[in-house]
């Protein structure tokens, strides 16, 4: 499928880009921007309706100034969610992504979320753990290669849904109440946020399973892409 635009209100469009058919599965990027999930979008939408839209204020899209937390982008995607008339979705947040997407699952009163997939993410506050924006390219990458980092026109659209600590006080807690799968994903050499955070991060959800990727770093669909499909899988087939 071509991408299209969803546009909720004026002065708000957000580009969607789908493929594939079969369950649908809505995938979040995180601050590097959506052509750091390509590789995530082309596995999802072999089997199942992958649907991606583009953060307002990344990619130079237009951000509104009345929309800037994460909670204002999960009920936007939850308003897409019902635009597109699709239940059953598992939602797939990577990095400031997958805070989006807790975000949106703890919000979801029309029950249409199934299943949660957090990979490498930021979100809630825990004792002696902080986000560390990286810089340029990962080590070894030849010139041109994806960066790490946000751009500064996403850095600055993300620092405006996050905040400057880029962590939530409350989203531990909350996450507690959630009643549906939650499977986290990440990477063992994450210079992010560490594995012991995603750990006790995991360990909040009532529903979770933990899957540490050897050899990934903070996007291991593209560091270690054998391993994190296959713990993707693996959860998606069970849980299906």
């Amino acid at each position: 499928m071509p991408d299209h635009v969803f546009s909720p209100r004026p002065g708000l469009d957000v580009t969607v880009r789908e493929a594939g058919s079969g369950t649908p599965v809505l995938l979040l990027h995180g601050g590097a921007g959506p052509a750091s999930v390509d590789t995530l979008f082309t596995h999802l939408a072999a089997g199942h309706r992958a649907i991606a839209p583009v953060h307002p204020g990344f990619e130079d899209t237009t951000r509104p100034d009345d929309l800037d937390t994460v909670a204002g982008l999960a009920r936007l995607y939850l308003d897409l969610l019902a635009d597109i008339g699709v239940t059953g979705v598992t939602v797939v947040g990577v990095s400031f992504g997958g805070w989006v997407a807790a975000e949106l699952a703890l919000a979801d009163s029309g029950k249409r979320v199934a299943r949660l997939v957090l990979i490498d993410s930021i979100g809630p506050r825990i004792a002696g753990h902080t986000v560390r924006m990286p810089s340029g390219p990962p080590p070894g990458a030849h010139t041109g290669a994806l960066r790490r980092g946000p751009s500064p026109a996403a850095m600055a659209a993300l620092t405006t849904y996050t905040g400057p600590d880029m962590q939530d006080h409350t989203l531990l807690d909350r996450i507690r109440t959630l009643r549906i799968p939650a499977l986290l994903i990440w990477g063992e050499n994450d210079p992010v946020i560490s594995p012991d955070f995603g750990r006790a991060y995991a360990e909040a959800f009532p529903d979770s399973r933990f899957a540490l990727i050897p050899g990934g770093g903070h996007l291991p669909m593209r560091e270690a892409p054998e391993q994190t499909f296959a713990a993707l899988d693996t959860f998606l087939t069970e849980r299906g």
